[in-house]
């Protein structure tokens, strides 16, 4: 029998400074049984990294034709397409070819392997913007999390200010391509 998605609520307040965007959301976060927790907050992270009108989480790790979050104009076409891990070169380049913009934020072990094969390789476009977001951050954001995930995330010269349920984190994602923030 397979196993259902874990369904997490997380309440939102976003400062993103560096791009003018000041909001509150609900959201309700879908985690796909072959999903680690720590994936599930990245892909929270990147929305409020990345939050604009019309930003929507995919249907998950299991749909291979959807990114992770995606915006799309009110015309259909897809205005960004946001990937969160180690996704391959091929993969994104085809994401290059349907968005407007396409974004990665690496995380976990392996990343650097990953930034060296896939940043190296012909298939990788050189417009794919390219975070990588700190290990240590993400284990602390998931150490304090329980319950209704609450965030009051401000975002200001590149670097992350977040209180998770009255804990303090901070962290600068590493840009590796791009302007993955911006």
């Amino acid at each position: 029998m397979a196993r259902n998605a874990t369904i997490h609520r997380a309440r939102l307040e976003l400062a993103h400074v560096d791009r003018g965007v000041y909001v509150e959301k609900s959201l309700v976060l879908a985690q796909h049984p072959s999903e680690t927790f720590e994936r599930m907050l990245v892909r929270l992270l990147a929305f409020g990294l990345r939050c604009d009108e019309g930003l929507e989480f995919g249907r998950g790790v299991s749909t291979r034709d959807e990114p992770d979050l995606w915006r799309h104009a009110l015309d259909g076409r897809l205005l960004e397409w946001i990937e969160v891990g180690q996704p391959d070169a091929t993969r994104l380049a085809k994401a290059a070819r349907r968005a407007e913009a396409c974004r990665v934020f690496v995380f976990g072990p392996g990343a650097d392997r990953w930034r060296e094969r896939q940043l190296g390789s012909r298939s990788m476009p050189e417009e794919v913007g390219i975070a990588r977001i700190d290990d240590a951050f993400i284990a602390a954001l998931a150490e304090g999390a329980g319950g209704p995930l609450r965030w009051a995330m401000t975002v200001s010269e590149g670097t992350i200010f977040l209180d998770a349920s009255g804990r303090t984190h901070e962290s600068a994602p590493e840009i590796w391509r791009g302007d993955p923030l911006g």
